[in-house]
């Protein structure tokens, strides 16, 4: 719909009414505006709602003008005061939008081609990455600050012992009082890497992951599955050491417990074919890989034979 020339809407309105009731005839521009208005407004509304709404506005304004009109002519006037009525639900209406937008409406940012950042009111800044959207409700802060995240972006929050900042991600959660992390998600693998303080991660299925500097808490791409991974850096050469710190498996198929397993510890491990999609449910909390393996043949019921970097899992 085009947008008009009238800066005061009310006055726009109520200019209309007037002319409604001194009988001077309304302009085609203005009539074409008044239609598509209307035709904006009640798109989605009830038709049964609207006609009641129209005739208690009508009853309502009809005892103010009916003493001074003539009984031929009500029939007129109740046409007249009919299309009043309409002015003012639309009225109305337009003002309900305007509140919803203004007062309720959650804001929305959305990252295309480049990072983008966005300050918040409590003085936290959230980079996001290309392609990543982020929601903020309007009551923001709150007592609990809580946003929502679809995509990747880089969080440096303000700090608050009082009130946590939650940010809920797809398919899982970080709480935090006042930090520095990355959330990385893409499809089903979801990331968060923490660079300052200390955060929380949850997900449907699994503990709570408290993460500390220079650790990530990930899922491998799998539901009802977390690990803690910490970094430590060789003094020489500058190089990054990944070291498996936990790992939880609830309700998840053995084949996919053991592809992560082999990936992390750079094993194989061979089982029995029938027990592929036998769900397993498990804490792996450090240890070597030899210990994990026991852990995980223990749970089957199974034996392990170990040829160097093989793994063999048997009855």
């Amino acid at each position: 719909m085009k947008s008009i020339k009238y800066k005061n809407i009310e006055a726009f309105v109520f200019k209309l009414w007037q002319r409604e009731i001194s009988g001077e005839k309304i302009s085609k521009k203005e009539t074409r505006v008044l239609e598509e208005w209307q035709m904006y407004i009640e798109k989605d509304l009830d038709r049964i709602h609207m006609k009641e709404s129209q005739e208690r506005v009508l009853l309502t304004l009809e005892p103010y003008f009916v003493t001074t009109v003539k009984k031929n002519h009500i029939y007129g006037f109740r046409s007249r005061l009919y299309k009043v009525a309409a002015v003012i639900i639309l009225l109305i209406s337009l003002g309900g939008m305007f509140t919803y937008y203004t007062f309720y409406k959650p804001d929305v940012y959305s990252a295309t081609s480049g990072n983008r950042k966005v300050h918040l009111a409590d003085g936290s800044l959230i980079t996001l990455l290309p392609g990543a959207e982020l929601t903020v409700e309007k009551s923001f802060p709150a007592e609990t600050r809580i946003v929502r995240l679809k995509g990747d972006a880089v969080f440096s929050v303000a700090k608050s012992k009082t009130h946590p900042f939650i940010v809920q991600a797809e398919g899982f959660s970080t709480k935090v009082l006042g930090t520095v992390f990355k959330i990385s998600q893409s499809g089903m693998n979801k990331t968060v890497d923490l660079y300052e303080g200390k955060v929380a991660v949850s997900s449907a299925g699994t503990p709570v992951s408290y993460l500390t500097p220079h650790q990530t808490w990930t899922n491998f791409g799998l539901e009802r599955t977390a690990a803690i991974i910490a970094f430590t850096t060789k003094k020489k050469s500058g190089k990054q050491i990944p070291e498996l710190l936990s790992l939880s498996f609830n309700d998840v198929a053995l084949k996919e417990v053991a592809e992560v397993l082999q990936k992390n510890y750079e094993i194989k491990i061979l089982y029995p074919e029938e027990a592929a999609e036998k769900k397993i449910t498990a804490d792996f909390t450090g240890g070597s890989a030899d210990e994990n393996i026991e852990s995980l043949a223990f749970i089957l019921g199974l034996e392990v034979q170990k040829e160097n970097h093989t793994y063999t899992l048997k009855k």
